[in-house]
């Protein structure tokens, strides 16, 4: 069976391999094993017959063949333009994200990869399926120093530390099984971004190449002793609890049976891993609550996630049995080592924990009531961010269930990661550890680009709107609905109230001087109109998520917010 459905992907691949072959050369009739092409077509051939259809990018000369073969290739892949590399990169990150399969960016060597590095450093830290093509000095000058156009020293070495694969094309003939080899490095094991480089003489240069069929996927090993045994705890443990993280993304169903089945509370992270379980859930727990039943928990179930809040700030001990479930070896034991690591894929995993567990599993009443009158409690407290609250429900009454809603770093972006409900996997999407500022309105314009079946909404400051407000030209440009919504306090707001309340009100290079966002927007032609109240925002948003054929930026402006920090770094409750 399994010799038959590869003879088949390699069919489909050989296919749309040749099929585009056709398309470039005028050669239909040609049925050769081989074809002759040049070594920017044969990567873009490689990405077709790899289910690539968009191509996020910024032209320069270093890249100049494989602009002319996208354009031979346009009725099989489309190219979208940005602004600035960041854009590009990012606008693949947040596609990625947002349909859980790879995408693609390419750029220039030197200046154009740095301007891209901190969009893949962010893909690599939430294990995004980006692939990036770079382009590079002459092969036979690299690392001679001799002052190319764009010419970096050890170029090689930084992509090497931003990606979790990546390798130099050499030739036509070499381009088929590096790209397919890159995919495979992004979907197997810990997911994550690749990258190849091509020499600027390399890309145009012709050879005879034969195609390479997508490498078929990993079929899952389990050791049915470690699975039994997590079972077994599982099913005997008094007080249990999931713990889920972005790797969990691709397992919500299997979440959701578990945390049904164990009646276990199910924490979704601080940014990853919202979604995963439905808001609804009454089992579904925000970080404060998921903070104080860490405290309780006998055996926590953790999925896809480092588990970083709760090693760093909660504290684990002796009584806590932690169930690691990880695509990453490496990750279990980073912080502590686990009583059970379950390597591998989430879903099939929990699949089989959820055959086991019913033979081991006490029997457990509901939590459901209990879980309502928690978090009620919590939202007694938590209602001291009346303002970002008020906001986060109009958003929310506006957005559709399968709406997706890009975070920032931003006050209303804190407080969304503590009480956003959120429906659906892949509709809250959060730039992970890196945190960094001003990666959202690029970010979401990728993921709107990538569903423009669904509304999104980007939720910014001001401050980070403007590291990439100059991709609002990219669209319009490319007719990209987005809706973003930028609150406008003319600070850092953040770094401000830090001053205020740690340094002796002491301010420096925390206030900002501002664009009218409503005239800049429209002066790209976007449509723009500026609220000051949750109640003018929920029609602007209604407006916006109408308007399908080009994106919508809304301004309001605000004040100082109340800090939600005492409900994100809360200190130790165990060990």
């Amino acid at each position: 069976m399994q010799g038959l459905l590869c003879q088949a992907v390699q069919s489909a691949t050989a296919r749309a391999f040749f099929g585009y072959v056709a398309v470039m050369t005028k050669a239909a009739k040609k049925k050769n094993a081989s074809a002759q092409m040049t070594t920017a077509e044969a990567i873009v051939a490689a990405l077709i017959a790899h289910g690539l259809d968009t191509i996020y990018a910024l032209p320069g000369v270093q890249n100049d063949p494989l602009f002319d073969a996208l354009f031979k290739a346009q009725d099989h892949i489309r190219t979208v333009h940005t602004r600035h590399e960041q854009g590009a990169a990012y606008m693949a990150l947040g596609a990625a994200l947002a349909t859980g399969k790879p995408q693609t960016c390419a750029v220039v060597p030197g200046p154009g990869l740095l301007n891209a590095s901190a969009a893949l450093l962010t893909a690599y830290g939430m294990n995004a399926p980006v692939l990036a093509l770079i382009g590079e000095i002459p092969d036979r000058d690299i690392g001679r120093g001799i002052g190319h156009l764009h010419e970096i020293g050890d170029q090689a070495g930084i992509v090497a530390r931003l990606v979790d694969h990546s390798a130099s094309i050499p030739s036509a003939d070499a381009a088929p099984r590096l790209v397919a080899e890159a995919f495979r490095a992004m979907s197997s094991g810990r997911p994550g971004p690749a990258a190849l480089t091509c020499s600027i003489n390399v890309w145009g240069a012709s050879g005879a190449v034969t195609p390479q069929a997508p490498f078929p996927p990993a079929e899952p090993e389990f050791d049915e002793d470690v699975l039994r045994n997590a079972a077994k705890r599982l099913g005997a443990a008094k007080y249990p609890m999931i713990v889920v993280g972005g790797g969990a993304q691709g397992a919500s169903p299997e979440v959701t049976a578990l945390a049904e089945m164990l009646q276990a509370p199910v924490l979704c992270g601080f940014r990853r891993g919202q979604g995963v379980l439905d808001s609804r859930n009454p089992l579904a727990v925000t970080l404060p609550l998921g903070r104080e039943l860490w405290g309780e928990a006998d055996v926590v179930l953790a999925v896809g996630t480092r588990l970083y809040f709760e090693h760093t700030m909660w504290g684990v001990d002796d009584s806590l049995k932690i169930i690691a479930v990880n695509a990453d070896p490496d990750e279990p034991a980073r912080h502590r080592p686990p009583a059970v690591a379950l390597i591998g894929d989430a879903a099939p995993i929990l699949r089989k924990l959820i055959d086991l567990v019913p033979a081991q599993n006490k029997k457990r009443p509901s939590r459901a009531d209990e879980m309502r009158e928690r978090h009620a409690k919590w939202d007694k407290k938590i209602a001291k961010l009346a303002p970002q609250l008020a906001i986060l429900e109009a958003i929310r009454a506006e957005l559709p269930e399968d709406g997706i809603f890009v975070d920032e770093v931003t006050q209303v972006g804190f407080a969304a990661r503590l009480v956003l409900p959120v429906y659906r996997p892949r509709t809250f999407l959060s730039p992970g550890y890196q945190d960094n500022l001003g990666w959202g309105f690029a970010t979401a314009l990728g993921a709107q680009d990538a569903r423009r079946d669904v509304p999104v909404v980007s939720i910014n400051g001001d401050g980070g709107f403007m590291y990439t407000a100059n991709e609002m030209a990219t669209a319009v440009r490319h007719r990209i609905p987005l809706v973003a919504i930028v609150f406008a306090d003319g600070s850092f707001g953040n770094v401000r109230r830090i001053q205020e309340e740690n340094y002796g009100n002491r301010l420096i290079a925390s206030d900002l001087t501002n664009p009218d966002f409503v005239k800049l927007a429209q002066s790209f032609g976007a449509a723009a109109e500026r609220v000051r109240s949750p109640e003018e925002l929920r029609g602007a948003l209604k407006r916006g998520f109408a308007r399908r054929d080009g994106p919508t930026l809304v301004e309001m402006p605000v004040g100082p917010m109340p800090s939600p920090w005492e409900f994100i770094l809360m200190g130790k409750v165990r060990g």
